[in-house]
């Protein structure tokens, strides 16, 4: 009987497997995939991550950035410096890496093992596998966009948007780029690692476009890279309003409990910070709090969800006139500037939405 099964060893699981381990709790990672694995991903992370952990995440970065580029329709480009930079991980090693260190302090991963159902019996869930059935006190959902566990835990679900991307071997250096204009209601965004470039696509509002495959490599093909590689799909979980994250002795964290950001689609951040306080609140609970796992979605809720109502507000702003908010918005040098602190998490989307909106409302 361990204290806690975490399924799904992707951040969200990871944070969460280190917090509680360094508690000195028993914990299982379960995942369905043989480590370390590929992941389809910008991979693109904010350093602000460092604060909720005590060891150095050098070895798991690919690059840093200090500058960004923004594009309308691969013209009319606006670039601007970031203060502090950005980490560019590939994910295979950057998720291996955060379960190291998990393992290091305790914690036990069972890689290449499917969970095929749960089931909580009287004081503790017992967890099904493809190999043997598992028990656990805790219970925590980190088992990505199209993990089957939320529902499995009667847990509200989100819709899901397709997401592609292109991992380009390329020796020359393109900086982080965000093009709007070329794919309605979304964008494409490219972010550089050591020897290559990963090109994301999606849409965020309205139906699912059917061109993202035609749009992403002839953006790739505009800007001269070799486009003959494998396109991977994936899903996001976009953030559409709070939900119920806990219900009896389980929670969910990462993309599971649909906390993606609907403007930037920045992902391993509110991943890794929900699961750090998914760990916080069992932990309490193995100490016997009984509002342990209500205060865990009540935090995130407060802590993240409050600023994705900002972030939801302005990307109904920005895509719904998306020419206009590109000349008002991201044009604007200042305007660049707080979208790069956010993105690096120097700022919530709270403190400047009102004056986007302004500055957006003539149109």
């Amino acid at each position: 009987m361990f204290d806690c099964i975490i399924v799904g060893a992707g951040p969200a699981g990871g944070a969460a497997a280190y917090t509680l381990a360094k508690r000195g709790h028993s914990i299982l990672v379960v995942e369905k995939q043989a480590f370390p694995r590929q992941k389809p991903c910008g991979g693109g992370v904010s350093p602000a991550i460092a604060q909720w952990f005590d060891f150095d995440f050098t070895p798991a970065i690919s690059t840093t950035v200090n500058q960004i580029r923004y594009t309308w329709k691969l013209g009319d480009t606006v670039e601007t410096e970031i203060a502090t930079p950005m980490w560019m991980v590939q994910r295979d090693v950057f998720d291996a890496f955060l379960m190291e260190q998990a393992q290091n302090q305790g914690a036990q991963l069972r890689d290449g093992t499917t969970v095929t159902g749960i089931e909580f019996k009287k004081d503790h869930w017992q967890v099904n596998t493809s190999t043997e059935p598992l028990t656990a006190r805790y219970l925590i959902a980190a088992d990505g966009a199209t993990g089957p566990l939320a529902k499995w835990l009667g847990l509200k679900q989100s819709k899901l948007r397709k997401s592609l991307t292109m991992e380009v071997t390329s020796s020359q250096k393109y900086p982080p780029t965000f093009e709007f204009g070329l794919v309605k209601n979304g964008s494409i965004w490219g972010f550089p690692k050591a020897n290559s470039y990963s090109l994301s696509i999606a849409t965020f509002r309205g139906g699912e476009s059917k061109n993202l495959s035609k749009d992403l490599t002839q953006y790739a093909s505009q800007l001269g890279m070799d486009v003959n590689v494998p396109l991977q799909e994936s899903a996001l979980c976009l953030w559409d309003g709070d939900k119920t994250l806990h219900t009896q002795q389980a929670v969910v964290a990462g993309e599971a409990a649909s906390l993606v950001d609907p403007l930037s689609a920045e992902g391993i951040r509110p991943s890794i910070f929900s699961g750090v306080k998914a760990a916080e609140a069992i932990s309490a609970a193995l100490g016997g709090d009984a509002n342990a796992l209500e205060n865990y979605t009540q935090t995130m809720q407060a802590e993240w969800g409050a600023d994705m109502v900002w972030a939801n507000r302005l990307a109904g702003l920005f895509y719904r006139f998306p020419g206009a908010a590109y000349k008002a918005g991201v044009k604007v040098p200042a305007a660049t500037k707080l979208i790069s602190k956010i993105l690096c998490g120097e700022l919530r989307y709270a403190d400047i939405a009102n004056k986007a909106m302004k500055s957006l409302s003539p149109f």
